[in-house]
């Protein structure tokens, strides 16, 4: 039985919480509404002993293609306090996800990019279908990311690469350099993440809190939270900050709309398409 606003539908499956970011016309984008939503789902299953185990995914063929850029554009965000205001919004959602002691697993199909792939990060696992496609894209479009997550998964010379030049990767890359736990076929994503959570579910829920908390404050020790809140001050300059290119992709999103704009910037960067090389 599902529940929950139309945005965000919910699912019990056993003792496994199943999130599905419902707007597939719009490639499952994070609204506000979505955040808003998706954040009060975090924390009532945070509260919820009947639920072991929380699921994340998209409807449709794709998890999300990140943040509402459209949204963002008509709303009208320029100065840096609008946009500290939003990002925190945006972090606030990432880091309930990272800091819920129920385990949570991203189960991703196609696109998995910029906010939406920190959210997957955020996951403390990431199960994948082969046409899976991850990165963050943000810098091609005058900003940055905005949970900044990477560098404590993958790396600093990766990441650098990554978000420095907005590349994106495909699903057997991700896994190569540690950034998802494994690949499956499309048609085999749910059943293989019901049976990654029924492994978990069976162990005692005090055990997987006391855990979860372990292994957050482990990662936090090595400054993971400050680097993030460090990130979304930065990212909040960041985005109020002038560009020519920048302003003229916010111009043609509000005139022309965002696939005319996207159009634009492909063709300075080239086309997202997923690296196929190992």
């Amino acid at each position: 039985m599902s529940t929950g606003a139309a945005v965000v539908q919910m699912e019990m499956r056993g003792s496994t919480a199943w999130l599905t970011v419902n707007r597939p016309g719009k490639l499952n984008a994070l609204s506000s509404e979505v955040v808003k939503t998706m954040t009060a789902r975090i924390r009532e299953l945070e509260a919820d002993d009947a639920v072991r185990v929380i699921v994340i995914t998209g409807a449709g063929r794709n998890f999300s293609v990140g943040y509402d850029i459209a949204e963002e554009v008509e709303v009208g965000l320029e100065r840096a306090e609008d946009w500290h205001g939003a990002l925190t919004r945006n972090v606030g959602l990432s880091m309930a996800v990272w800091a819920s002691t129920k385990p949570t697993i991203a189960a991703v199909d196609g696109w998995c990019l910029a906010g939406a792939c920190e959210l997957a990060m955020a996951c403390d696992m990431i199960v994948a279908t082969d046409r899976a496609q991850f990165g963050e894209p943000e810098i091609r479009f005058g900003s940055g990311p905005v949970t900044l997550l990477m560098p404590f998964l993958i790396g600093q010379k990766k990441t650098n690469e990554l978000l420095l030049t907005g590349d994106v990767i495909g699903a057997a890359e991700a896994e190569r350099i540690g950034m998802i736990n494994r690949v499956t076929a499309p048609d085999a994503l749910q059943s293989t993440v019901e049976r990654l959570a029924e492994r978990i579910s069976v162990t005692p829920l005090v055990t997987l809190r006391l855990t979860k908390i372990a292994l957050t404050r482990a990662y936090e020790a090595m400054g993971l939270r400050n680097a993030v809140n460090a990130n979304m001050d930065m990212a909040a300059t960041l985005n109020a900050a002038y560009s020519p290119e920048k302003a003229e992709f916010v111009e043609k999103v509000s005139k022309e709309g965002l696939r005319s704009a996207l159009n634009w910037r492909d063709a300075r960067y080239g086309k997202l398409d997923a690296e196929t090389t190992a």
